[in-house]
């Protein structure tokens, strides 16, 4: 859609916002009339608003416009009644035919208010693109697996072709985790990359800003929840852990978890129990 209409302003993307959250509103429609050279973007039928406001241009009867546009926004179509007023009206013929292949019409305000918090995002995501991706992952990213983003660009690209292979077949899981995955190597191609998840640095729920990098929490590993990943970030605040048992009693965590952390690599360096061998 944005091909094809090539918006160039706040009041273009108003109207793509209208068609595309009504019904056979673009396809089949106003798409089909402003590739024919029928009409443009500008004055396709995109919102209800619009159809009250060109018909009131077009003088016809205040009363008729809101009882025209209240039956097409319900994808009621043009009564015969109507459709001979608006002719003696000199309304095109495109313009009739688009009222009565619309199903059902969005209204300006909404269009106008989804657009708005887009460009609020677009702003950030383009000037502040740490904040940005920081703020997205801590709010979206339920599917997040850090075992295997932070591996890299690579990693992740591979993981996408594989996932697209699957084509309609792909599970809901797998569609939510290849978002995630299309937006982590989008940041990655931006220069920003994911450092891997720490026991001390990594926030307990919250992705977090280190320098140029963004630093996953320690609920995004794979097996660890958000109640013991806070556990852990409670626990360390009385010190260092000695041991991987040590961490454990601390935390109230299971083995399960000690794993996952093993495994993520978070416990290097940590003996398995608190107990010392006098011959190394």
């Amino acid at each position: 859609m944005l091909l094809d209409t090539q918006p160039k302003s706040f009041a273009d993307l108003v109207r793509i916002s209208g068609l595309s959250h009504g019904t056979d509103v673009w396809l089949n429609n106003a798409q089909y009339f402003i590739k024919e050279g029928y009409t443009t973007l500008k004055d396709c039928i995109s919102t209800r608003d619009d159809i009250m406001v060109y018909l009131m241009y077009k003088d016809v009867p205040p009363k008729t416009v809101f009882n025209i546009m209240e039956k097409v926004r319900k994808g009621k179509g043009v009564s015969e009644e109507y459709e001979k007023i608006m002719k003696e009206k000199n309304v095109p013929d495109w313009y009739i035919e688009s009222c009565k292949r619309i199903k059902y019409m969005f209204p300006k305000g909404h269009a106008v208010a989804y657009v708005m918090m887009a460009v609020r995002i677009a702003y950030y995501k383009v000037y502040y693109p740490k904040a940005y991706y920081t703020t997205y992952f801590t709010v979206r990213a339920d599917d997040f697996d850090a075992d295997l983003i932070c591996q890299g660009e690579r990693t992740i690209k591979e993981k996408i072709d594989e996932l697209y292979v699957q084509g309609n077949n792909i599970s809901q899981k797998d569609k939510g985790l290849l978002t995630i995955l299309e937006i982590s190597y989008e940041m990655y191609k931006r220069g920003i990359k994911f450092l891997k998840v720490d026991l001390y640095k990594s926030d307990a729920i919250k992705f977090i800003i280190e320098e140029e990098a963004i630093r996953p929490p320690i609920n995004d590993l794979q097996g660890v929840g958000d109640n013991a990943a806070k556990s852990i970030v409670e626990a360390r605040k009385d010190g260092e852990f000695i041991s991987k048992e040590d961490l454990r009693i601390r935390a109230k965590v299971s083995k399960t978890v000690i794993e996952t952390l093993t495994n993520h690599g978070c416990l290097d360096g940590l003996q398995e129990t608190n107990q010392l061998s006098l011959f190394g």
